[in-house]
């Protein structure tokens, strides 16, 4: 799918405040990339996104991303070195499971709201305000 379509389906207030409710209760920092790419390796997209956009520059290292590229039908979502000591794999591959239901569906923005909301748990019980 054309970026420029995929970002027309989604629904960026929700997605605004989704990320804001989440970001309330921690001092962990959620960002949100569609990608305009098409991408072969997600996870690489990812961490380059996440170094270029400084987010591996925050003092707690809690900062999680979730990188979406709709060319290559592909996600990611990753978190920094002191969220993934928290939460491991298993977190991620349930997350990234749950996601791609709703990205099945079409329900681009209900995916992601879960991939912010997951994510904002996470973050909210390890790294509280």
């Amino acid at each position: 799918m054309h970026p420029k379509e995929f970002k027309k389906r989604l629904h960026h207030d929700n997605l605004v405040t989704a990320i804001r409710e989440a970001e309330q209760k921690t001092t962990g920092e959620i960002r949100v990339i569609i990608s305009h790419k098409h991408v072969e390796a997600p996870v690489t997209e990812a961490q380059n996104e996440f170094m270029r956009l400084g987010m591996a520059n925050s003092p707690h290292r809690n900062g999680v991303l979730i990188f979406v590229a709709p060319r290559a039908h592909k996600f990611a979502v990753i978190g920094d070195t002191a969220v993934h000591e928290k939460c491991g794999d298993a977190f991620w591959q349930k997350l990234a499971e749950a996601m791609t239901e709703y990205f099945r569906k079409s329900e681009f923005t209900e995916g992601i709201i879960h991939g912010v909301q997951k994510a904002g748990e996470l973050l909210a019980e390890h790294f509280p305000k």
